[in-house]
Protein backbone atom coordinates (compact mmCIF):
# COMPACT_ATOMS: atom_id res chain seq x y z
CA UNK A 1 0.00 0.00 0.00
CA UNK A 2 1.40 3.49 -0.96
CA UNK A 3 0.67 6.96 0.84
CA UNK A 4 0.22 10.39 -1.02
CA UNK A 5 4.08 10.88 -0.57
CA UNK A 6 5.64 7.79 -1.77
CA UNK A 7 5.86 5.71 1.79
CA UNK A 8 5.05 2.27 0.95
CA UNK A 9 3.69 0.88 4.13
CA UNK A 10 3.14 -2.89 5.03
CA UNK A 11 -0.86 -4.01 5.17
CA UNK A 12 -1.22 -7.24 7.01
CA UNK A 13 -4.62 -9.30 7.16
CA UNK A 14 -5.94 -9.61 10.62
CA UNK A 15 -8.27 -12.16 9.29
CA UNK A 16 -5.42 -14.28 8.07
CA UNK A 17 -3.44 -13.23 11.71
CA UNK A 18 -6.76 -14.93 13.40
CA UNK A 19 -6.81 -18.05 11.75
CA UNK A 20 -3.09 -18.66 11.95
CA UNK A 21 -3.82 -18.21 15.68
CA UNK A 22 -6.55 -20.35 16.12
CA UNK A 23 -4.73 -23.37 14.06
CA UNK A 24 -1.88 -23.11 16.57
CA UNK A 25 -4.22 -23.12 19.43
CA UNK A 26 -6.53 -26.06 18.37
CA UNK A 27 -3.33 -28.64 17.59
CA UNK A 28 -2.56 -29.84 20.32
CA UNK A 29 0.12 -32.18 21.85
CA UNK A 30 -1.87 -35.06 20.77
CA UNK A 31 -2.13 -33.93 17.31
CA UNK A 32 1.86 -33.34 17.05
CA UNK A 33 2.63 -37.09 17.94
CA UNK A 34 0.11 -38.19 15.62
CA UNK A 35 1.33 -36.59 12.52
CA UNK A 36 4.74 -37.44 13.96
CA UNK A 37 4.24 -40.79 14.07
CA UNK A 38 2.42 -41.03 10.97
CA UNK A 39 5.30 -39.04 9.27
CA UNK A 40 7.91 -41.45 10.75
CA UNK A 41 5.81 -44.34 9.48
CA UNK A 42 5.53 -43.30 5.88
CA UNK A 43 9.40 -43.37 6.05
CA UNK A 44 11.14 -45.88 3.55
CA UNK A 45 13.34 -48.30 4.30
CA UNK A 46 15.89 -50.32 2.69
CA UNK A 47 17.11 -53.97 4.33
CA UNK A 48 19.53 -56.11 3.31
CA UNK A 49 19.37 -59.95 3.95
CA UNK A 50 23.49 -60.45 4.51
CA UNK A 51 25.44 -59.38 7.20
CA UNK A 52 27.85 -58.17 4.17
CA UNK A 53 25.26 -56.10 2.75
CA UNK A 54 24.41 -54.53 5.73
CA UNK A 55 27.89 -53.77 6.90
CA UNK A 56 27.81 -51.85 3.56
CA UNK A 57 23.96 -50.10 4.52
CA UNK A 58 25.77 -49.10 7.34
CA UNK A 59 29.03 -47.79 6.08
CA UNK A 60 27.99 -44.42 4.10
CA UNK A 61 31.80 -44.27 2.74
CA UNK A 62 31.43 -47.83 1.64
CA UNK A 63 29.61 -48.44 -1.88
CA UNK A 64 28.13 -51.50 -3.04
CA UNK A 65 29.63 -52.45 -7.01
CA UNK A 66 27.09 -52.58 -9.46
CA UNK A 67 27.32 -53.18 -13.12
CA UNK A 68 23.61 -52.80 -14.14
CA UNK A 69 20.85 -52.30 -12.14
CA UNK A 70 17.48 -53.28 -14.04
CA UNK A 71 14.27 -51.80 -12.13
CA UNK A 72 10.88 -53.42 -12.94
CA UNK A 73 7.74 -51.35 -12.30
CA UNK A 74 4.19 -52.86 -12.72
CA UNK A 75 2.05 -55.99 -12.67
CA UNK A 76 3.66 -56.99 -16.21
CA UNK A 77 7.09 -55.75 -15.64
CA UNK A 78 7.47 -57.93 -12.55
CA UNK A 79 5.58 -60.47 -14.07
CA UNK A 80 8.49 -60.23 -17.23
CA UNK A 81 10.88 -60.46 -14.92
CA UNK A 82 9.32 -63.66 -12.83
CA UNK A 83 8.86 -65.78 -15.63
CA UNK A 84 11.72 -64.99 -18.17
CA UNK A 85 14.60 -64.18 -15.35
CA UNK A 86 14.63 -64.70 -11.71
CA UNK A 87 12.61 -68.24 -13.06
CA UNK A 88 16.38 -69.72 -13.02
CA UNK A 89 17.63 -71.04 -9.78
CA UNK A 90 21.18 -68.60 -10.00
CA UNK A 91 18.88 -65.60 -8.73
CA UNK A 92 18.33 -65.13 -4.57
CA UNK A 93 16.70 -62.53 -3.08
CA UNK A 94 19.33 -59.81 -0.91
CA UNK A 95 17.19 -57.34 0.25
CA UNK A 96 14.06 -54.99 0.26
CA UNK A 97 12.83 -51.69 0.37
CA UNK A 98 9.70 -51.58 2.65
CA UNK A 99 6.39 -48.87 1.88
CA UNK A 100 3.82 -47.70 4.09
CA UNK A 101 1.20 -46.07 2.50
CA UNK A 102 -2.63 -45.25 2.04
CA UNK A 103 -2.49 -47.66 -0.82
CA UNK A 104 -0.14 -50.49 0.62
CA UNK A 105 0.07 -53.73 3.03
CA UNK A 106 2.05 -53.73 6.34
CA UNK A 107 1.66 -51.92 10.01
CA UNK A 108 5.29 -51.00 10.71
CA UNK A 109 8.23 -49.01 9.34
CA UNK A 110 10.43 -52.23 8.74
CA UNK A 111 7.72 -55.25 7.95
CA UNK A 112 9.21 -58.86 7.43
CA UNK A 113 10.34 -59.35 3.91
CA UNK A 114 7.17 -59.98 1.65
CA UNK A 115 6.28 -63.32 1.01
CA UNK A 116 6.36 -64.35 -2.63
CA UNK A 117 3.44 -63.21 -5.19
CA UNK A 118 2.92 -60.65 -2.59
CA UNK A 119 3.31 -56.49 -3.20
CA UNK A 120 6.82 -54.89 -2.13
CA UNK A 121 10.12 -53.75 -3.31
CA UNK A 122 12.48 -57.01 -3.61
CA UNK A 123 16.25 -57.02 -4.50
CA UNK A 124 17.40 -60.10 -6.27
CA UNK A 125 21.16 -60.93 -7.22
CA UNK A 126 22.46 -64.06 -9.14
CA UNK A 127 24.59 -66.12 -6.50
CA UNK A 128 27.63 -66.47 -9.00
CA UNK A 129 27.66 -62.95 -10.16
CA UNK A 130 27.29 -60.03 -7.91
CA UNK A 131 27.61 -57.21 -10.85
CA UNK A 132 23.60 -57.30 -11.89
CA UNK A 133 20.90 -55.95 -9.57
CA UNK A 134 17.00 -56.38 -10.04
CA UNK A 135 15.06 -54.44 -8.42
CA UNK A 136 10.91 -55.76 -8.53
CA UNK A 137 8.57 -53.28 -7.39
CA UNK A 138 4.69 -53.99 -7.58
CA UNK A 139 3.44 -51.83 -4.36
CA UNK A 140 2.18 -48.25 -4.62
CA UNK A 141 5.32 -45.96 -3.78
CA UNK A 142 3.26 -42.50 -2.79
CA UNK A 143 4.11 -39.16 -3.87
CA UNK A 144 6.35 -37.94 -0.80
CA UNK A 145 8.07 -41.15 -0.89
CA UNK A 146 9.36 -41.18 -4.06
CA UNK A 147 12.64 -38.99 -3.56
CA UNK A 148 12.98 -41.40 -0.29
CA UNK A 149 12.63 -44.62 -2.39
CA UNK A 150 15.54 -43.59 -4.75
CA UNK A 151 17.68 -42.08 -2.26
CA UNK A 152 17.72 -45.64 -0.13
CA UNK A 153 18.32 -47.64 -3.22
CA UNK A 154 21.28 -45.45 -4.79
CA UNK A 155 23.09 -44.57 -1.57
CA UNK A 156 24.61 -47.62 -1.30
CA UNK A 157 25.66 -48.14 -5.04
CA UNK A 158 28.67 -47.36 -6.38
CA UNK A 159 27.96 -44.67 -9.55
CA UNK A 160 30.57 -45.49 -11.74
CA UNK A 161 30.32 -47.88 -14.09
CA UNK A 162 26.62 -48.20 -13.37
CA UNK A 163 23.51 -48.31 -16.06
CA UNK A 164 20.23 -48.81 -15.01
CA UNK A 165 17.27 -50.00 -17.09
CA UNK A 166 13.66 -49.34 -15.96
CA UNK A 167 10.97 -51.35 -16.64
CA UNK A 168 7.24 -49.63 -16.43
CA UNK A 169 3.73 -50.75 -16.99
CA UNK A 170 1.38 -47.57 -18.59
CA UNK A 171 -2.42 -47.60 -19.35
CA UNK A 172 -2.25 -47.33 -23.39
CA UNK A 173 -5.22 -44.63 -22.11
CA UNK A 174 -2.35 -42.52 -20.74
CA UNK A 175 -1.09 -42.08 -24.25
CA UNK A 176 -1.65 -39.17 -26.01
CA UNK A 177 -1.76 -39.04 -30.43
CA UNK A 178 -3.68 -37.25 -32.77
CA UNK A 179 -3.83 -40.65 -34.51
CA UNK A 180 -5.80 -43.39 -34.00
CA UNK A 181 -4.91 -46.29 -31.95
CA UNK A 182 -5.59 -49.96 -33.47
CA UNK A 183 -5.79 -53.14 -31.00
CA UNK A 184 -3.39 -54.79 -32.92
CA UNK A 185 -0.97 -52.20 -32.31
CA UNK A 186 -1.15 -52.83 -28.32
CA UNK A 187 1.32 -53.56 -26.36
CA UNK A 188 4.10 -50.97 -27.43
CA UNK A 189 7.36 -49.83 -25.72
CA UNK A 190 8.12 -45.91 -25.68
CA UNK A 191 11.64 -44.70 -24.89
CA UNK A 192 13.34 -41.94 -22.49
CA UNK A 193 16.90 -42.03 -21.36
CA UNK A 194 19.02 -39.55 -19.35
CA UNK A 195 21.88 -37.44 -21.32
CA UNK A 196 24.70 -39.86 -20.03
CA UNK A 197 22.97 -42.94 -22.02
CA UNK A 198 25.14 -44.03 -24.58
CA UNK A 199 23.40 -47.04 -25.69
CA UNK A 200 20.58 -47.35 -28.24
CA UNK A 201 17.14 -48.13 -27.50
CA UNK A 202 14.49 -50.88 -29.20
CA UNK A 203 11.63 -48.56 -29.72
CA UNK A 204 10.62 -44.59 -30.48
CA UNK A 205 11.30 -42.10 -27.43
CA UNK A 206 8.18 -40.68 -25.77
CA UNK A 207 6.31 -37.99 -27.98
CA UNK A 208 5.33 -34.76 -26.54
CA UNK A 209 3.05 -34.53 -25.32
CA UNK A 210 3.27 -37.21 -23.00
CA UNK A 211 5.42 -37.52 -19.51
CA UNK A 212 6.87 -40.09 -17.45
CA UNK A 213 5.17 -39.78 -13.67
CA UNK A 214 5.78 -41.66 -10.42
CA UNK A 215 8.76 -43.97 -9.86
CA UNK A 216 10.08 -44.27 -12.83
CA UNK A 217 10.20 -40.76 -13.93
CA UNK A 218 11.81 -40.34 -9.83
CA UNK A 219 14.35 -42.90 -10.89
CA UNK A 220 15.18 -41.17 -13.92
CA UNK A 221 15.55 -37.92 -12.43
CA UNK A 222 17.57 -39.33 -9.76
CA UNK A 223 19.74 -40.48 -12.69
CA UNK A 224 19.68 -37.39 -14.60
CA UNK A 225 21.00 -35.13 -11.75
CA UNK A 226 23.97 -37.94 -10.68
CA UNK A 227 25.18 -38.41 -14.30
CA UNK A 228 24.30 -41.94 -14.73
CA UNK A 229 23.31 -43.73 -17.45
CA UNK A 230 19.62 -45.02 -17.38
CA UNK A 231 17.00 -45.54 -20.08
CA UNK A 232 13.19 -45.91 -19.55
CA UNK A 233 11.01 -49.10 -21.17
CA UNK A 234 7.03 -47.61 -20.82
CA UNK A 235 5.20 -50.46 -21.75
CA UNK A 236 1.69 -49.10 -22.96
CA UNK A 237 -0.67 -51.87 -22.77
CA UNK A 238 -5.13 -52.17 -22.69
CA UNK A 239 -4.77 -54.98 -19.59
CA UNK A 240 -5.17 -54.23 -16.55
CA UNK A 241 -3.98 -57.61 -15.40
CA UNK A 242 -0.50 -59.91 -15.82
CA UNK A 243 -0.82 -60.67 -19.24
CA UNK A 244 1.88 -62.88 -21.59
CA UNK A 245 1.67 -61.12 -24.83
CA UNK A 246 2.28 -57.97 -22.63
CA UNK A 247 5.14 -59.40 -20.79
CA UNK A 248 6.59 -60.51 -24.19
CA UNK A 249 7.28 -56.79 -25.31
CA UNK A 250 10.06 -56.09 -22.77
CA UNK A 251 12.21 -59.29 -24.06
CA UNK A 252 14.50 -57.19 -26.78
CA UNK A 253 14.78 -54.18 -24.12
CA UNK A 254 16.62 -56.77 -21.78
CA UNK A 255 18.34 -59.37 -24.04
CA UNK A 256 21.06 -57.03 -24.76
CA UNK A 257 21.70 -56.63 -21.18
CA UNK A 258 25.31 -58.19 -19.72
CA UNK A 259 24.75 -60.35 -17.35
CA UNK A 260 21.23 -61.14 -17.52
CA UNK A 261 19.90 -64.54 -19.55
CA UNK A 262 16.71 -65.30 -20.53
CA UNK A 263 14.96 -68.10 -19.93
CA UNK A 264 11.74 -68.89 -22.47
CA UNK A 265 9.39 -69.66 -19.76
CA UNK A 266 6.94 -72.82 -19.88
CA UNK A 267 3.21 -72.60 -20.27
CA UNK A 268 2.74 -73.73 -16.70
CA UNK A 269 4.92 -70.93 -15.66
CA UNK A 270 3.26 -68.07 -17.25
CA UNK A 271 -0.46 -69.59 -16.64
CA UNK A 272 0.81 -69.02 -12.74
CA UNK A 273 1.37 -65.53 -13.34
CA UNK A 274 -1.66 -64.79 -15.22
CA UNK A 275 -4.33 -66.79 -13.64
CA UNK A 276 -4.76 -64.83 -10.42
CA UNK A 277 -5.80 -61.44 -12.60
CA UNK A 278 -8.11 -63.75 -15.09
CA UNK A 279 -9.68 -64.59 -11.65
CA UNK A 280 -10.06 -60.96 -10.23
CA UNK A 281 -10.94 -59.45 -13.99
CA UNK A 282 -13.77 -61.19 -14.10
CA UNK A 283 -16.79 -59.01 -14.12
CA UNK A 284 -18.97 -61.75 -12.33
CA UNK A 285 -16.77 -62.08 -9.12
Amino acid sequence: MATFFGEVLSVYSRAVEEDDRDDEDGENEEDVEIRRELEEKRKVHLKWCSEECQAIEENSDKKRLCSHLVIAVGTNAAGFVSAFILNSASWHRVGWLSVWNERSRGSGPMPAPPAPGEPGCVIYQQKDDDSVLICQCTCYVAEDQLFQWTEQLFMCLQKRGLTVTVLSDVPVAEYKTPDYIHGSDVPFLRALSTSAYKGGVICPFVEQPNIVTGLPAAVLCHCQVHGIPAVLYQNYSDVIGADSYTMEAYRLAVSSTKGIKLDPPSTDVLQEFTKVSDIHGNLYT
